[in-house]
């Protein structure tokens, strides 16, 4: 099967995971560990990753040698706040361009802002960064990011947090039949058979944080996701059979039957 491509860099895996919510970073690198995930996402503004020398760092337990760092902007609520937080983050990995943005609309829903996101995602490739963009899944403002060159856009399958599934499959169809860049699923995805799911209708990959933290066994949960989304590609990439409705298809052969 084609791998996941990113800015140019090859991936084996199609799940993206956040590091977030865990009770230590232990738990952090255990549940990883099990998903496969070559990406992982961090909060620049929640964790940290050298900004505070007199905590303990992820970067130890998460060394950029063995993953791909994508820190995001989780917690802004402005265009200039993401920019900033990104440049920050730029810094601290050494120039890594790779990056989530994020712009929140209000801290109840975490529905994104976008024209506060399309106004930061146009600041940051000018700027020389490789942007993948959560976004709402509206297929119109989706090529908008992709014309102004993000890397990946991410629209959400329902709220962040909110482990509801995939309310509305049909935009995330619309989304993926016009892009010419990554689509990945990111926000809402509650189990694995969400994850399936969204690989079944050609997603390129699925990011996903609470349903692997929050679980009653985060590392056994990670496992359990890493299976569903390499399902739900092979499924996809294996054409499921047409739905026939009121229409039977006997299993076994008709013709040459015993006794006819």
């Amino acid at each position: 099967m084609h791998q996941l491509t990113i800015a140019g860099k090859a991936y084996r895996s199609r799940l993206l995971v956040g590091t977030g919510k865990y009770k230590d970073f232990a738990e952090t690198r255990a549940a990883i560990d099990a998903s496969g995930a070559e990406i992982v996402t961090v909060a620049v503004r929640r964790v940290n990753i050298g900004q505070d020398a007199g905590q303990p760092n992820l970067l130890d337990f998460l060394p950029p040698a063995q993953f791909t760092i994508l820190p995001n902007t989780a917690g802004c609520y402005t265009a200039d706040d993401a920019v900033r937080t990104l440049r920050l983050a730029r810094e601290l990995l050494d120039g890594h361009p790779l990056c989530k943005l994020e712009v929140l609309g209000d801290p109840k829903s975490l529905f994104p802002n976008m024209p506060e996101t399309l106004k930061a995602a146009e600041t940051l490739v000018k700027d020389g960064f490789e942007v993948m963009v959560y976004c709402s899944d509206d297929p119109i403002q989706a090529k908008m990011l992709e014309d102004i060159g993000c890397a990946a856009v991410m629209p959400l399958a329902s709220l962040i947090g909110s482990g509801m599934g995939i309310l509305n499959p049909w935009n995330l169809r619309l989304i993926i039949d016009n892009a010419k860049v990554p689509v990945i699923v990111d926000a809402g995805v509650g189990t694995a058979s969400d994850a399936t799911i969204a690989m079944e209708l050609g997603c390129d990959g699925v990011l996903m944080n609470t349903a692997i933290a929050h679980a009653k066994d985060p590392v056994l949960m990670a496992s359990a996701m890493k299976k569903g989304v390499e399902a739900g590609r092979e499924a996809f990439l294996a054409g499921r059979m047409p739905r026939k409705l009121y229409s039977a298809d006997p299993s076994s052969p008709t013709s040459g039957l015993i006794g006819s």
